[in-house]
Formats: C-alpha cells, structure tokens, sequence
C-alpha cells in the first residue's frame, strides 16, 4: 500500500501536515502516527478557522478518522516523489503480474 507507506515516512519524521476535513475544516499539526485506515495523530494543532470553531483553540493533540479526511497538504519538500514513483510503479507490476497468473 503506497500511500500508507508514504504517510508513514511522514510521521516518522514528524512532518508538518495540514489536514482538509469533509466539513471544510482544516486542521494544522506534525504528524506523529497513521495507521492502515489512514486513521491520523497529530501533535501541536491548530485550526486554520478559529472564528468558525473557537471550541478547538484549546486542542493540542487530534485523532482524526480516516474516512473524514478529504485531503492532506504536504509540503513539498516533505516529498520523495522519485521513491514515491518508484513505489508506485512496482505495485503496478505486481499487480500486473498477478494478473496474468490468474489468467493462466
């Protein structure tokens, strides 16, 4: 799985991410652990929109559910994307391969 592996990477190093909720909220914050169902922790949070929900001020830390992320800003020098490619193009000859050996 690229993707997991990738964010992965990121929490290893603690990245600085920026969360985009399917309730238009975004929350700022270091990756610190992501799980299998991209399940996120991050660390030192802030919400970008105060105003909106001023109840959030206060948080320092957030579990955030995979299934409620729309998108994850990354800055892009966080980015491989040599060995993201790389990752990204030997899944598909695995997939590939196992195709046709299903076929067979």
């Amino acid at each position: 799985m690229v993707s997991y592996a990738f964010f992965r990477s990121l929490a290893d190093r603690n990245s600085q991410v920026t969360v985009e909720l399917k309730n238009d909220l975004c929350i700022t914050g270091s990756l610190q652990k992501v799980d299998q169902f991209l399940n996120l922790n991050l660390v030192n949070v802030s919400v970008n929109d105060s105003d909106r929900c001023p109840q959030l001020l206060s948080v320092k830390t957030a579990f955030i559910r995979g299934s409620m992320v729309r998108y994850v800003h990354v800055s892009p020098h966080e980015v491989d994307a040599e060995a993201l490619q790389a990752a990204a193009e030997e899944k598909q000859s695995r997939s590939q391969a196992s195709e046709k050996r299903a076929i067979s």
